[in-house]
């Protein structure tokens, strides 16, 4: 049988869900022993990496829930969590006295260097039997196909208004 470009297609989308959930299911065992959840170190990442922010490490609750794309009461309960532990603290924002800044905090950034060795090390073991090349390709061809895709997206949503 001969697969068509659709079935393989869809059979790339199954191999990267795959993937994402033996990816996501290690790094979860990983941080486990540090009390940091996927969602939360996902939030401390975009604190201290966020593009288009305009200081590091510190952003109003609604872009942290934006960023993340989900609800700002979601964000809410995250921060809580974060919070609680002292990773991240709540500052009122100088330009809007109703709005709050989240501020990662110096545990925060310790935090943030635990995260990144784990997704180093996750990453190394899944991929260490894929060859330089072969990574270099993939990561190229899922770059073009999330370009693709977000431009289609903000063309999309441009007509709809």
């Amino acid at each position: 049988m001969t697969i068509s470009p659709t079935d393989t297609a869809a059979e790339l989308s199954d191999a990267l869900t795959r993937a994402m959930k033996r990816i996501r299911r290690q790094t979860m065992t990983r941080l486990e022993p540090y009390g940091i959840t996927p969602g939360q170190a996902r939030a401390l990442r975009v604190l201290a990496f966020a593009p288009g922010c305009e200081s590091r490490e510190t952003m109003r609750l609604s872009q942290l829930a934006d960023h993340l794309h989900i609800a700002p009461r979601s964000a809410t309960t995250v921060v809580d969590a974060l919070e609680e532990v002292g990773l991240v603290e709540r500052t009122p924002d100088p330009a809007d006295r109703r709005a709050v800044r989240v501020v990662l905090t110096a545990d925060g950034h310790a935090a943030l260097e635990r995260i990144s060795q784990v997704r180093h090390e996750v990453a190394q073991e899944y991929f260490a039997p894929i060859s330089p090349g072969e990574q270099e390709a993939l990561l190229q061809a899922l770059r073009s196909a999330e370009a693709a895709y977000e431009s289609a997206r903000c063309t999309t949503r441009g007509a709809a208004h």
